[in-house]
């Protein structure tokens, strides 16, 4: 390899103050991984690995990862496999939401530091997608996209059975008593199948929505199952597209990214009644990329894009009906007239270019309906302002229940998911089917927003047959979950928002078609209160303390101040 290449190996060199010393050692020490001369000519292509004993949903990732350096390797390059951390929402106490910036700093300091032309990003559950595209966004290099893809639906007493949000129906089952815990044992051997993320709309599979219509991921990648052949085509296309990134320097996220793709993103996301945490890290992406505050843009696009896709939890379907539905090019070639056609993809052709001779979905289907019979109207998501969140909250409307889109009722305050947890069962708990139940201390300061916002029902109201309540936090919900739930109140209780003065037996109102979420308490009477909050300890070390310190609130993206 020449001393002056201006890709590969010899790129990002080692410090030793002797540049030729460096690619000398680097050649000496590939040489003992059996790399000769001419493996070091070839463009490098990264690829990153997050397979983990403890994410069961990247079971079938290194599978994947075989297929994407078949591809690499096909096409003339040189793929260099690495891990990063690897976050799964089950197995990470408190929450991924924890960790999702320092798995993002990681990614973008190895993407930084070591030598590639370009990478192939392999995620899926839950954080490692918004990890991996906010450092793509903060790197300039050709980054490329690939989720490891959903689970396939599992089967028990004739049900079809999908993570997470039949996990969730089944347990509100048997916490009602309408469900032995004999049978939820055999349940729960169906729930999750197979590899990959959760079969429902839940924020895996709206994340892996989402970078196609942002043209951040190749056509036909978001929905493929896990392990399937089609998931490994998508691995050998991935490679092979990657490494013609690495020959012509891009495009890069950053280019890609547009105002036009976050459009075309949050019209998907609508469209989908996606999870309520893309939002969070849309807004996360919007400002690495420039791009301004996201809530406006979420609140008029939702007012015009309607819901045509049938899936849980806002419909009745599951991801591999999706795919086989005609995935989401049919998802967008349905939404044409909403999109922005000119945005630009990895692929290198834009997305009109995309979707030419594409005449949307197959009348022999009916999950993917079209804008002129759709499945819900305009409003799947809801920007809600007000005295309770001054700079925005969000609530999931197509998951929600209509009935309680108008209500007034009295708050119960918990303090914390820990307080939630000890008292939500309590027999003599003061709740009846018309209060609002208040979470708060769950926010990015209090707790690191774990998915605790959607409360669930108090056991006695739940057996005595209610199914929903007005719910009000700081907090998150999995995108799997469902319920009439305000989430991301922002200011948020650790920093002092108006949250943290509710009391028990406040009048919270919401009203949905009017955008509002009102504390009814007088002025004065707030005021004093606000002059006895005191502000939560920091904890004593670590990221924890890092990430208190300089963490934005949920409609910033909850992104770190620095970045």
């Amino acid at each position: 390899m020449s001393s002056d290449s201006p890709r590969g190996l010899g790129r990002k060199l080692t410090s030793y103050g002797d540049p030729d010393f460096s690619r000398f050692m680097r050649r000496a020490f590939l040489a003992s991984a059996g790399f000769d001369g001419a493996d070091l000519e070839r463009p490098i292509v990264g690829i990153l690995d997050t397979s983990s004993d403890f994410n069961p949903c990247h079971r079938d990732m290194p599978a994947l990862l075989q297929a994407v350096k078949r591809g690499v390797l096909q096409a003339g390059g040189l793929p260099f496999a690495f891990p990063t951390a690897s976050l799964h929402e089950i197995f990470i106490s408190p929450t991924t939401m924890v960790l999702r910036n320092l798995v993002a700093m990681e990614t973008e300091e190895l993407l930084r530091a070591q030598p590639m032309d370009a990478v192939v990003m392999l995620g899926g559950c839950d954080k490692t997608v918004p990890a991996q595209l906010m450092a793509a966004l903060s790197v300039d290099l050709p980054a490329l996209h690939l989720v490891t893809g959903p689970m396939r639906t599992g089967s028990w007493q004739g049900q079809r059975l999908g993570a997470c949000t039949d996990c969730r129906r089944l347990w509100a089952q048997h916490r009602a008593g309408d469900l032995s815990a004999d049978q939820l044992d055999h349940a729960v051997l169906e729930l999750c199948a197979t590899g990959g993320t959760c079969m429902v709309m839940g924020s895996a599979s709206t994340m892996a929505c989402l970078l196609e219509a942002a043209g951040l991921a190749l056509p036909g990648s978001a929905t493929a199952p896990s392990g399937s052949g089609a998931r490994l085509r998508q691995g050998v296309a991935a490679g092979r597209r990657a490494v013609q990134l690495a020959l012509d320097g891009g495009p890069t996220a950053r280019q890609i990214f547009t105002a036009d793709a976050l459009h075309n993103a949050l019209t998907v996301l609508c469209a989908l009644s996606g999870s309520t945490n893309a939002v969070v890290h849309l807004a996360a992406f919007a400002r690495r990329a420039g791009l301004g505050a996201l809530l406006p843009n979420l609140d008029a696009v939702a007012r015009q894009t309607p819901v045509l896709v049938d899936c849980k939890p806002a419909g009745s379907r599951y991801m591999e009906d999706l795919h086989n539905a005609g995935g989401m090019p049919a998802v967008l070639a349905a939404l044409r007239p909403l999109l922005r056609l000119d945005a630009p993809t990895i692929s290198g052709s834009t997305l009109g270019q995309l979707l030419e001779g594409h005449t949307g979905p197959g009348a022999w289907q009916d999950l993917i309906h079209g804008l002129d019979a759709p499945l819900q109207p305009p409003g799947a998501l809801r920007v809600l302002h007000g005295s309770l969140a001054p700079r925005g909250a969000v609530l999931k409307a197509g998951a929600a229940s209509p009935a309680l889109f108008q209500h007034r009722g009295p708050a119960l305050v918990f303090d914390g998911p820990a307080d939630a947890a000890a008292r939500i069962d309590d027999p003599d708990l003061p709740v009846t089917p018309d209060t609002v139940l208040v979470l708060r201390g769950a926010g990015p300061v209090g707790a690191g927003m774990p998915e605790a916002g959607s409360l669930p029902i108090p056991r006695k109201l739940a057996r005595a047959g209610v199914k929903d309540m007005v719910r009000v936090s700081d907090a998150r919900m999995s995108g799997t979950a469902y319920g009439t739930v305000v989430l991301h109140c922002a200011p948020e209780a650790a920093v002092g928002g108006p949250i943290a003065l509710v009391r028990d037996g406040d009048m919270v109102q919401l009203d949905v078609a009017a955008g509002r979420i009102e504390l009814l308490v007088a002025d004065d009477v707030l005021a004093a209160r606000r002059r006895a909050w005191r502000p939560p300890a920091l904890p004593e070390r670590g990221w924890a303390r890092l990430q208190v310190q300089h963490v934005l609130q949920a409609d910033e993206g909850m992104d770190l101040d620095f970045l």
